[in-house]
C-alpha cells in the first residue's frame, strides 16, 4: 500500500506548526513542511521556522534545503517531498504535511502540472521585455490574459509571469485553466485534508501580534544580515512576506513603521488568496478554532475524527 499523507492546512499564522507537533508527537509521525520560504537557510524569524528544539523532538523534512540566493520550484519541492515521503514509508512513520503554501498541497496530492516545454525564443523575447519595459508591465499583460494566474503571481515575480505567458502564447489556454487537468491526475498517495480556520478578527489579531513577535526576535537584523552575505537573494526569497517589506525599508525606501504596517496588509492579503486557494480542496476537513483554542484540545478532536487513520 503507498503511504498516507495526512495535510494540516490553514492560512498563514494560524496554528498549522503547533497542532503540527502536537499531533506527530502522540501519532509518532514526521512533518514535510509544505511552505516555499521554510525551504531557505538562514530564513528563520520571517519564516517562522520551527526552533532546533522543536525540530529535535519532531523531525521536520523540507526545512533549510536552499541557499537565499538560490531559486526554488514546486518541481523541486515534489521530488525531495516524495523522497522524504518514500524514507518514512521505509522506516514506517505517518506523513503529517504541514504548511499553507498551496501550490505545493495541490502538487503532491494531484501531481504536478508539467505543461508544454520550454520556448527559449519566447522566454528570451519577453525577458527583453521586461528589461525594457519593466516586469509589471508584463505583469499587466498576464493580468489581460489570464487573470487568476495574475492574482496569484507577484507582480515582480518575472520567473513564473514569463513562463504563464509562455503557456499562453504555446497554447492559446491560460495556464490556471490548463492546470485543471490536476482535478483528473490523483498520485498514488492516498490523501487526508484537515482544515484549521479562524475567525476573520482573530485571524488580524493573530497577524498583529506575529509581526510584532518577528521584530521583537530580530526581523531586521535577519534581513540585513542576509544581505550583507555578497550574494543577492533570489526572486523567490525577496519576495517573502516580511522579507520584502524589511529590504525596501533597509533601501531607504519607506520608514520602518510603514513596513510593519505593509506586512500586516501584506499577510492579511495573502491569507485572503490562501482562502481562496483552499476552496479547491474540497475533501477537507474543516475545524473551526475560537481564539482561545487549545492545541491539545484541538489535536483531540482530529483524534477522535481521523484516529483511525493511524491505528495500525
Amino acid at each position: 500500500m503507498p503511504p498516507r499523507i495526512t495535510f494540516l492546512l490553514g492560512c498563514t499564522g494560524c496554528g498549522k506548526g503547533a497542532l503540527g507537533r502536537e499531533l506527530a508527537r502522540r501519532i509518532g509521525g514526521e512533518i514535510i513542511s509544505v511552505d516555499s520560504m521554510k525551504v531557505f537557510r538562514r530564513m528563520d524569524v520571517g519564516t517562522a521556522k520551527p526552533t532546533a528544539a522543536m525540530r529535535a523532538e519532531v523531525p521536520h523534512h523540507l526545512i533549510d534545503v536552499v541557499e537565499p540566493a538560490e531559486e526554488f520550484s514546486v518541481a523541486a519541492f515534489l521530488k525531495l517531498a516524495e523522497a522524504a515521503i518514500a524514507d518514512l514509508a521505509r522506516r514506517g512513520r505517518p506523513v503529517l504535511a504541514v504548511g499553507g503554501t498551496a501550490l505545493y498541497i495541490k502538487a503532491l496530492s494531484e501531481g504536478l502540472f508539467e505543461g508544454p516545454s520550454a520556448d527559449e525564443e519566447i522566454r528570451a523575447r519577453l525577458r527583453r521585455r521586461a528589461a525594457e519595459e519593466g516586469t509589471p508591465a508584463l505583469h499587466q499583460e498576464l493580468q489581460r490574459v489570464d487573470t487568476a494566474a495574475a492574482q496569484r503571481i507577484h507582480p515582480n515575480d518575472l520567473r513564473r509571469i514569463v513562463r504563464a505567458l509562455e503557456v499562453h502564447e504555446v497554447t492559446g489556454t491560460p495556464i490556471t485553466e490548463l492546470q485543471t487537468q490536476w482535478d483528473r491526475q490523483r498520485t498514488t498517495y492516498p490523501c487526508t485534508f484537515i482544515g484549521l480556520r479562524r475567525q476573520r478578527e482573530d485571524q488580524s489579531q493573530r497577524t498583529n501580534r506575529r509581526v510584532k513577535r518577528m521584530l521583537d526576535l530580530g526581523l531586521v537584523e535577519e534581513v540585513s544580515a542576509l544581505l550583507a552575505e555578497g550574494r543577492p537573494l533570489g526572486t523567490t526569497a525577496r519576495q517573502a512576506l516580511g522579507y520584502a517589506e524589511i529590504i525596501e525599508h533597509l533601501s531607504g525606501g519607506i520608514s520602518l513603521a510603514e513596513a510593519v504596517e505593509k506586512i500586516k496588509i501584506n499577510t492579511r492579503r495573502f491569507a485572503k488568496a490562501q482562502r481562496t486557494w483552499f476552496k479547491r480542496f474540497r475533501e477537507t476537513d474543516w475545524i473551526d478554532l475560537t481564539a482561545d483554542a487549545d492545541v491539545s484540545d484541538t489535536a483531540d478532536l482530529i483524534l477522535q475524527r481521523h484516529g483511525t487513520l493511524w491505528s495500525t
